[in-house]
């Protein structure tokens, strides 16, 4: 890795997820037991709404003020693919976990009203429009590949892992194998995440999360 230590981390949640999700909760502890009085991290997981041109201005406006050299990007599902569009337009690294290459396809069949699998009172509709939003923001084939980990299941039950290893050819890859979609076991990769991303040791006394 030839980036400077990022002082900044987004982590972008998937479809029908929220910042409650288990991998949120997880980095952001993981984010808290690195930060250090002479190198504070910044944090941020924003709720994202169901549009995707909404939910990139929601990106951007959260990193506004970000330097785009020290900030990085993660993502789960369809915030891997949120991530990676990001990651594209502001020249930053990223790492994506079991990314959704493919949301103007797969997530056709959700148009509807839906709900948030952390909230299921929270309802919302996924309109038809949002499809093409998608195919407009496709950030594949990447150009900079280098710039990106991926994290990557074979034992995905609702994405294949043979799509996601081709849309990040020549990115540092890690397969895994078996796990799931929502890669249960994520606490056991946190620490090999963020090392990727150039961040510093735990705090010495803090149990790793």
């Amino acid at each position: 890795m030839t980036q400077p230590t990022p002082t900044h981390v987004l982590y972008l949640h998937g479809f029908r997820s929220s910042p409650q999700s288990n991998k949120a909760r997880i980095l952001e502890v993981a984010i808290q037991g690195r930060s250090r009085p002479d190198q504070p991290l910044t944090w941020a997981c924003p709720q994202l709404p169901p549009s995707p041109d909404d939910a990139l201005a929601v990106m951007l406006a959260t990193v506004n003020d970000w330097p785009r050299d020290r900030m990085a990007v993660i993502g789960s599902s369809l915030g891997g693919f949120y991530a990676t569009v990001l990651a594209e337009r502001l020249g930053c690294h990223a790492v994506a976990i079991n990314p959704a290459v493919a949301p103007a396809r797969d997530l056709a069949r959700y148009i509807g009203e839906q709900t948030n699998f952390h909230n299921p009172a929270d309802r919302f509709f996924f309109r038809a429009e949002f499809i093409g939003q998608f195919e407009a923001m496709d950030p594949y084939p990447l150009p900079h590949p280098e710039r990106y980990h991926a994290l990557i299941a074979e034992g995905d039950e609702v994405l294949d892992w043979r799509e996601m290893v081709a849309h990040y050819e020549g990115a540092s890859i890690k397969l895994l194998d078996g796990s799931d979609h929502a890669i249960s076991e994520f606490d056991q990769y946190v620490d090999e995440v963020l090392s990727w991303l150039g961040l510093p040791p735990h705090k010495m006394g803090q149990s790793p999360s």
